[in-house]
């Protein structure tokens, strides 16, 4: 049995979300809340409330021990990009993405993880 939790709509591009995500997938719980409270990446605030979710819903749906979980799966999904025009020169437009992401967590015993 697994828990899940997702963030949508997230204003970061999912490049710079992996980076964290990598980090993290396979450890233990424990570990991956301190490598993400320590990080000073500014998404790994929001990826900490996705692995805390995960966890609330693997404790309160599933009735497992958050002592024996372990972050299986980690993956950012790219999600809409807004499209902004900022001026430049001669009167010409350069086009702005601005990326957004879904950010989502597995969790499960370590058994079978």
């Amino acid at each position: 049995m697994e828990a899940k939790a997702t963030a949508k709509y997230v204003r970061v591009s999912p490049r710079k979300a992996r980076i964290v995500l990598d980090q993290i997938r396979g450890k233990d719980v424990a570990r991956a809340r301190e490598i993400l409270m320590f990080s000073e990446r500014a998404i790994s605030e929001t990826i900490l409330k996705v692995l805390d979710s995960a966890v609330a819903n693997a404790t309160n749906n599933h009735d497992m021990s958050a002592n024996n979980l372990v972050v299986k799966t980690t993956y950012a999904d790219e999600g809409p990009t807004m499209k902004r025009f900022t001026p430049r020169a001669k009167g010409s437009a350069s086009r702005i993405r601005k990326r957004t992401s879904h950010i989502t967590v597995i969790v499960a015993p370590r058994e079978e993880a």
